[in-house]
């Protein structure tokens, strides 16, 4: 004789089936696997390697001697062009790190006061110059001086990542599909970002300048006349082809 199941047990084992059935669907949506994570990273090289504007330190180190004081006249030069862009491009003051106790301390003063001449020569205030003192923590490199300052500038990177093989492989999925690999366009936009002269052009346009007015007079008295507008420069002369053979 064979046991009957009641209507509400078996209705209780369907609703249970249902929802086992449901958990393990809902649990294959959530599964994720490396080429989902991998079909996340934009094909543009603009957006997988864009150029930041942060804050980044300019330096110049200068070379003592222990038995030199003094500049040279390539670090005179350097000192100059550092105060020269120090003017319009610096967002804090110039901070001149100055080894004490070192073989090399004396002259690093010597050629430190000239530095400071310099500074001030090309406009740079003294309340421009912070001094800091240093010891060298390893007694095998030669003690310098350096001076740093912090600058707005554009940053990319860092380049040279290469999350996948570049060939074809299982893990690879992107080579199948002719996508550009990760690394790809970062060395272009480490370029481009080195080159620019002002980073905020890479956010909003300069303001215009103002017009040249006496030149525009000029012209608009040309056309008024009715006089041809066109320049002419004497120099154009020399870039026509040679009349031989005509």
């Amino acid at each position: 004789m064979t046991a009957r199941i009641p209507v509400d047990h078996r209705r209780a084992f369907r609703i249970a089936g249902a929802l086992i059935g449901l958990a393990v669907a809902l649990g294959a949506c959530t599964h994720t696997d490396e080429g989902v994570s991998q079909a996340s990273i934009p094909n543009d090289y603009r957006l997988r390697h864009p150029i930041a504007i942060e804050e980044a330190n300019r330096s110049v180190v200068i070379f003592v001697g222990h038995a030199r004081g003094g500049l040279s006249a390539n670090q005179r030069a350097d000192v100059v062009g550092l105060a020269e862009v120090w003017l319009h491009e610096a967002t804090g003051a110039i901070t001149a790190d100055v080894p004490v106790d070192t073989p090399n301390a004396r002259p690093a003063a010597d050629a430190f006061r000239e530095v400071q001449a310099l500074l001030a020569s090309a406009g740079v205030p003294p309340r421009g110059i912070v001094v800091h003192h240093y010891h060298p923590t390893d007694p095998r490199q030669m003690a310098t001086i350096r001076l740093n300052y912090p600058k707005i500038s554009a940053i990319v990177g860092p380049c040279g990542v290469w999350p996948e093989d570049l060939g074809p492989s299982i893990k690879n999925k992107g080579y199948y599909e002719n996508k550009p690999y990760y690394n790809f366009g970062c060395a272009y936009q480490r370029n481009m970002a080195a080159m620019i002269d002002n980073p905020s052009d890479l956010v909003q346009p300069r303001p215009e300048t103002p017009s040249y007015t006496t030149r525009r007079t000029e012209a608009f008295e040309k056309y008024r006349k009715g006089n041809t507008t066109t320049t002419t420069y004497p120099e154009a002369d020399r870039a026509k082809l040679s009349d031989t053979g005509k």
